[in-house]
């Protein structure tokens, strides 16, 4: 997945691989100190070195160890700067760490025949700074450690096994040998580099998922449920501008000023908590979005930014649970007595993000949501708490059982009446 547009994740990914990278460093520098107390014990034991000799090994270990802890400490500033290491010194320090066992292998060729430290656990450390160079979650510098190490030990094996009187015919004298084991170097290099490419996409993949799921959850706010929120990531990162077939619900508190004048903010915010959380519910339960909150009131849409199917169906279903909501709030004394006015209206409409880059709002726009709302506000005039449209009982399925129809009825705005159903 591509993330050049994302320069945010590329420096946060950048220090947390300087971060792994110091970790790596740490690793070394431990098992540099470690091989520097083991090695004068296997010497001495083992007769193969002199104490001079041995010391030559110990002063490796040390000067690697010492040098792995001054790199991990440069590192840890730039950390602090804000800043990260150069592409040629990353390149540069595993170059150095690349050629310790090379350096090792030296040593032992003048105590002993060549062959020897060849074969020897000295050269089996080109595969350990090759695995840890995965560390660095990047796949040319593991190639490149792998590349280097193949590269020294195949030099060393030509420059050293001339001089050996052990590998004289044997299999060890020859070239192709100590060239296949170079050669193993290289594929464990690509290995490396490819466990280290996986590692990073997998990271970069996670990263993205977050940030997609983030951003759906930033632009629908606190309106959406986790379903919506699952099959909007399922859609794709994009929530373009679409017209869709949505019902739209208007919800609005009757005589709210006379209902909170009195009251304390801190009541106010209570009273308001109380139906609009057992709203919030209700409306997610039955698979719609809290598009916004209006003071006294909300706007609901069934049908976008997904569909669950009965979206008319669903939205009858949400508005006649509020008024049931609403009324045992009310009679439990949690809300002072209540009354609310709904109203449905189902049509086309517009739905997408709107705004500028830096802000965008989920927005439903069409004619649609100004003929809930005047529906609505028809309430009032018909003393009634549950108006829809025929749209509406169209959509959902339902005929006119237990609805009285108001007929047509001029809505302000529009030209022809519109033919209404009270069902509340």
């Amino acid at each position: 997945m591509d993330v050049s547009g994302n320069p945010g994740f590329e420096e946060r990914l950048g220090r947390e691989i300087l971060r792994s990278e110091r970790t790596r460093l740490l690793i070394l520098a431990g098992l540099s100190g470690v091989l520097a107390v083991i090695f004068p014990v296997y010497a001495m034991r083992s007769g193969i070195f002199d104490t001079a000799w041995a010391l030559q090994f110990v002063a490796v270990f040390v000067l690697l160890a010492c040098y792995e802890l001054a790199i991990r400490r440069v590192i840890g500033r730039r950390l602090e700067q804000g800043k990260t290491l150069p592409r040629w010194l990353r390149f540069l320090n595993a170059f150095v760490e690349t050629s310790v066992p090379s350096i090792l292998i030296l040593l032992g060729s003048r105590q002993v025949d060549p062959v020897y430290p060849l074969e020897s656990a000295a050269a089996y450390l080109y595969a350990v700074f090759i695995v840890l160079s995965t560390l660095r979650l990047d796949f040319r510098l593991s190639v490149f450690t792998g590349c280097v190490a193949a590269a020294e030990y195949v030099l060393l094996s030509f420059a050293l096994v001339g001089r050996s009187e052990v590998a004289a015919g044997t299999m060890l004298s020859l070239a192709p040998f100590h060239q296949a084991k170079g050669a193993m170097l290289v594929l464990a290099g690509f290995a490396a580099g490819f466990v280290a490419d996986q590692i990073k996409r997998r990271v970069t993949n996670v990263f993205l998922a977050l940030e997609e799921r983030q951003r759906i959850v930033s632009a629908f706010g606190q309106q959406v449920s986790p379903a919506i929120v699952e099959e909007l990531l399922k859609q794709g990162p994009e929530i373009p501008s679409k017209r869709l077939f949505v019902c739209v619900l208007f919800m609005d508190i009757r005589d709210f000023t006379r209902l909170v004048e009195k009251k304390t903010p801190e009541e106010y915010v209570a009273y308001q908590n109380s139906v609009f959380g057992a709203a919030i519910e209700i409306v997610d339960r039955n698979h719609g979005v809290i598009n916004q909150f209006l003071g006294d009131g909300f706007m609901a849409t069934f049908g976008a930014p997904v569909s669950a199917g009965p979206d008319c169906r669903n939205a009858l279903t949400a508005a006649r649970e509020l008024l049931a909501a609403v009324k045992t709030l009310s009679s439990s004394g949690r809300i002072p007595p209540t009354t609310i006015g709904i109203g449905l209206h189902a049509g086309e409409a517009v739905s997408g993000n709107i705004g500028s880059p830096a802000r965008q709002q989920y927005s439903i726009s069409g004619n649609v949501v100004i003929l809930a709302a005047r529906i609505e506000q028809l309430n009032k005039e018909y003393g009634s708490q549950l108006l829809a449209s025929a749209e509406v009982l169209r959509e959902a399925g339902e005929n006119d059982h237990g609805t009285k129809t108001l007929g047509p009825v001029q809505v302000k705005g529009r030209d022809e009446p519109i033919e209404i159903y009270r069902l509340a």
